[in-house]
């Protein structure tokens, strides 16, 4: 008998659906397994398809998501890190298409300036930080002195070794004044992060996404492989720990990243009901006329 159950534990998933391994803070529709986009020899339209039709799902969740978010009034802080082209951007568009923007930011900060170089380093991320019944995502966040700032020489030992003492504390307090935590690193291989960069240079509209710190980036691929190690055994802590995410096939990385998100939050469906539209009443519409068209200004209809 433990033979037969042995075997029967390593024959693969068949069927036409099968449940998703991973435990969804509420119940999620059924995923094929295994998926689609992982199979190489699926057709691009049919990956596609798929993509599109889990990506909704998930939408579905996400805003059921935000709703219990602001129903118990939670504060939650989402970070994005990874290498440039990692995919970030793709991901963190994609959790925010169906949220409501006033209780969901992304906070993307610039470089410091002068003044802020004086104060406390976390200082100006603190001003981002969510208030009850909000989410805040951060694309790049105080992680970049254990990052950039370290390989690129912008901050000295000294500094980046305070960050390294102090990080730690820093989230442990926030967590403890009820802030959630959850901290995704992107990982992308050194020739899918190529190929991504050579895109940006041939297309127009994502040339704005190459910089000449990306462009020095590529010099330093170990400098930085080494920095994100460091990072990661200093700042892995139990109250907020840190997840990778596979991101060379950018398709999957979107799907796995928001399910796994909401794999770690315990949320309920506390959406309101579907709503019926009454039928709508007369409208007195005396004394109203619309003014002549020929004084108003339309944009022109070359489409």
């Amino acid at each position: 008998m433990g033979k037969q159950k042995k075997a029967k534990a390593r024959k693969p998933a068949t069927g036409k659906t099968q449940a998703a391994r991973l435990t969804l803070g509420a119940t999620v529709p059924e995923m094929l397994t295994p998926s689609p986009l992982s199979d190489p020899k699926v057709k691009k339209k049919k990956r596609n398809k798929f993509y599109e039709r889990e990506l909704r799902r998930l939408h579905i969740e996400l805003v059921k998501l935000q709703e219990w978010v602001k129903h118990e009034g939670r504060k939650v802080v989402l970070l994005f890190e990874g290498r440039d082209a990692a995919g970030k951007g793709g991901v963190i568009k994609r959790i925010i298409e169906p949220l409501n923007p006033r209780a969901c930011r992304v906070v993307a900060l610039g470089t410091p300036t002068e003044r802020q170089k004086t104060q406390w380093y976390f200082q100006r991320y603190t001003a981002e930080l969510p208030a009850a019944g909000e989410m805040t995502l951060f694309d790049r966040s105080w992680y970049n002195r254990a990052g950039v700032e370290r390989v690129m020489g912008f901050c000295t030992e000294a500094e980046y070794w305070e960050f390294v003492r102090s990080c730690p504390a820093f989230e442990r307090m926030l967590v403890r004044s009820g802030i959630t935590i959850v901290k995704y690193w992107f990982s992308v291989s050194d020739k899918e992060q190529e190929r991504r960069f050579k895109s940006r240079v041939e297309d127009p509209t994502k040339r704005w996404k190459l910089s000449p710190m990306d462009v020095e980036s590529r010099n330093r691929w170990q400098a930085y492989s080494r920095a994100k190690d460091d990072m990661l055994v200093h700042t892995d802590i139990a109250q907020a720990r840190w997840y990778v995410v596979n991101s060379d096939d950018k398709k999957r990385a979107h799907l796995n990243c928001i399910a796994h998100l909401l794999s770690l939050l315990p949320y309920k469906e506390v959406a309101p009901n579907k709503m019926k539209l009454p039928k709508r009443k007369p409208e007195l519409r005396e004394g109203y006329a619309r003014p002549p068209l020929d004084i108003q200004n339309f944009v022109p209809e070359i489409y």
